[in-house]
């Protein structure tokens, strides 16, 4: 019996099935060289609970994985930085361990460093499971750091589940304030975390929390892989933080790279013991030619191994919720889908598929679910790999989201090449819903990939520069009209269209200005663009609150009828003359007028059900920067057609968007050739047309 992918893929069933066996195959194969008999994933994935410094009973040990060495030594404040006074014991397999007697042989915030000898030459080296990595202010040398408080951090947040469907809020913690300078994990805390809970979002996506030397990398060029960023505060910060936010009902996700890493030797893993190969393919293969890092070698077990408990440690250490998975695209093709268009299956299915990465993340996903069966993985892949978020019992990779990241392109392309009065409202609707069978999907406009500097916001690439003087609600400005309006509509049909779960990044939601850029020799190290400017939408003066205020309104209508819950979206009504679109999903009705200039009087509405209905969101609300032109309080009553079709005639704006929802019954149910979905209806006799200037 094949696997139930094959059955959700006739494509799959009838041309690949020999590429999903072997998928299946490598997976079953793999997870048997890895674990003893009997063995939980978990207990395998042991690494960070025996490498590494650890205080003991009677003193302190610190262990490490350095196969090519031919020696190793220990060093830091507690022998006054001597490369040769404290050497290491070889175990088997390439291990070596030091015992370090009495208590006080280490201490909390003592710097130590390991020192490898490699075919003459000697190394020093942070250590590879350093639960704390820290620069010299002075020298701006890297080391690592014991942490070891007085007392163990004490959690509150037995119990946590998380909603289910998951409204993320992207996040970098050091660029999170408004101050010129880097944020903190305490300044996140008191300041964003109420602000997201205000937003009504559930679920925070961290960035940049591994540590990083290169700041301006955004976290992904990762050095230290067991160690949170001593940018923004100390490791027992970051669990206040994640503790506080179960408290307010907030799952956290880590942005977790283990696509690539660092190439730094001096502070990161490359090169740890002296070769080339120790974590990374050998040649040109451990390169990646367009992001300058090293790239890991899945099919080592040792791998394998550090990367599994790299996962478990951020679960168990920190009570991450899950994780979002960068560069997953590149993980699983050899030329990292680079130049690659993903057209046809071919190119999934092909000597040019990294099959051990493939198998890693399986396995990952399996280990993450063992641990916490409520967890979250969620794939960043732009190829659309078959079988991404299907469980890998069925022949998936397991993840239960993928990211929609030609959303955000499709909206950039649109704004670049077409006038909005051109725009294909059948075009819209087919790339939005369209997905893969029972695989999930977080949609999303924007995430911080479209706001880096030479990009733009969605608010800004709609605006530009007229939001510098024109965004006060007293300033009349027809651009900036054009924008607000277009920002509300755009986030409400990609956020009820797009996916099962919805994503935006920290500012986006009421149309943060400008880009992001990193202090950097070129802007001179500046932090004007790195930072999020909270005071303009705490300004009640500017018209950032009306962006603001319905997002709030949007997220909660959203939620409050379980939207993204519905797997599928009906297609009620499209016009492309008059730019309008209908659908249904679950409970609620959703029209679109993108007319720049034609609002319709009297549009027929058609319904799956007869019965009564009611707006429960207008963007033309004048709390969102609108004009009140449709009625919040009315009943619209369903009438039937000659023909049969039931509907309702409603005032439709131009450039708004309206939801609504039955609150009553008053008739039988109406019928439908197609399974529930009604067929694209005629031109609505009865509308006419009010053109606006």
């Amino acid at each position: 019996m094949g696997y139930k992918i094959l059955e959700l893929d006739g494509l799959l069933k009838k041309y690949y099935e020999k590429d999903i066996n072997l998928r299946m195959d490598n997976y079953k194969k793999k997870k048997t060289q890895l674990l003893l008999k009997g063995q939980s994933l978990a207990e395998f994935a042991s690494g960070a609970e025996y490498f590494g410094i650890h205080k003991t009973d009677g003193g302190w040990v610190y262990r490490e994985w350095a196969p090519a060495a031919d020696a190793m030594y220990f060093m830091g404040d507690f022998n006054n930085w001597d490369k040769m006074s404290h050497p290491m014991t070889r175990l088997d397999n390439g291990v070596f361990e030091i015992v370090l007697e009495g208590e006080n042989a280490l201490w909390s915030g003592c710097k130590v460093k390991a020192v490898v000898v490699h075919n003459g030459t000697v190394l020093e080296r942070i250590p590879l499971y350093a639960h704390r990595v820290v620069q010299d202010p002075d020298t701006y040398v890297w080391c690592a750091e014991v942490y070891h408080p007085g007392k163990p951090f004490v959690w509150t947040d037995e119990g946590f589940k998380g909603e289910k469907t998951p409204y993320i809020y992207e996040c970098h913690i050091g660029m999170a304030q408004e101050k010129f300078g880097i944020g903190t994990y305490q300044e996140f805390k008191e300041n964003n975390l109420p602000r997201i809970k205000e937003l009504g979002y559930n679920t925070i996506q961290v960035m940049a929390v591994m540590e990083h030397v290169y700041y301006a990398s955004f976290g992904y060029q990762v050095s230290n892989f067991f160690a949170p960023s001593s940018k923004f505060g100390t490791p027992d910060d970051l669990k206040d933080l994640i503790n506080t936010a179960h408290e307010m009902g907030i799952r956290v996700l880590l942005d977790v790279v283990h696509s690539h890493a660092a190439r730094n030797t001096n502070e990161g893993i490359n090169e740890f013991d002296g070769s080339k190969d120790q974590f990374f393919h050998a040649g040109s293969r451990g390169n990646h030619r367009a992001w300058g890092t090293k790239l890991f070698h899945y099919g080592k077990n040792e791998v394998i191994h550090f990367l599994l408990s790299n996962l478990k440690y951020w679960m168990t250490e920190y009570h991450f919720d899950g994780f979002r998975f960068d560069g997953v695209t590149s993980m699983i093709y050899h030329n990292h889908g680079l130049g690659v268009n993903f057209d046809t299956y071919d190119q999934y299915f092909s000597m040019n598929t990294d099959i051990e990465a493939i198998t890693y993340l399986q396995i990952a996903n399996d280990l993450i679910h063992e641990i916490n069966p409520k967890a979250m993985t969620i794939a960043e892949d732009v190829s659309g790999m078959p079988g991404m978020c299907i469980p890998v019992r069925h022949g998936g990779i397991g993840f239960d989201y993928r990211l929609g990241m030609g959303t955000p392109d499709l909206w950039i392309k649109m704004l670049k090449e077409q006038k909005d009065e051109e725009w294909d409202m059948r075009h819209i609707y087919y790339e939005l819903s369209g997905r893969r069978p029972k695989e999930k999907v977080i949609g999303y406009v924007e995430s911080h990939d479209q706001a880096l500097v030479g990009d733009k916001t969605l608010m800004f690439r709609l605006c530009d520069k007229e939001m510098y003087w024109s965004m006060n609600k007293d300033t009349q400005n027809l651009i900036i009209d054009r924008g607000i309006a277009l920002h509300k509509m755009i986030r409400l049909v990609t956020a009820s269209l797009a996916g099962e779960g919805y994503l935006t990044f920290m500012g986006n939601e009421f149309g943060h200005p400008e880009w992001i850029d990193f202090p950097r020799q070129g802007n001179g190290w500046s932090y004007q663009y790195c930072r999020r400017q909270w005071s303009l939408v705490e300004n009640n003066d500017l018209k950032y609150v009306w962006l603001n205020d319905f997002e709030k309104a949007m997220v909660a209508m959203l939620q409050k009828n379980r939207v993204l819950s519905a797997e599928e979206s009906y297609h009620l009504w499209m016009h492309e003359w008059d730019k309008v679109m209908m659908y249904q999903r679950g409970n609620v009705i959703f029209v679109f007028n993108f007319h720049p200039n034609k609002s319709f009087q009297g549009y027929f509405v058609p319904v799956m059900e007869p019965g009564d209905y009611k707006v429960i969101l207008s963007s033309d609300d004048s709390r969102f920067g609108g004009y009140n032109r449709v009625s919040t309080s009315m009943i619209y009553h369903s009438i039937q057609l000659p023909d049969g079709r039931f509907g309702f005639l409603l005032y439709i704006p131009s450039r708004t968007a309206t939801a609504l929802k039955k609150v009553g019954t008053r008739r039988g149910k109406a019928e439908s050739k197609e399974h529930g979905k009604f067929p694209v209806f005629a031109e609505p006799e009865d509308a006419f047309i009010i053109e606006e200037g």
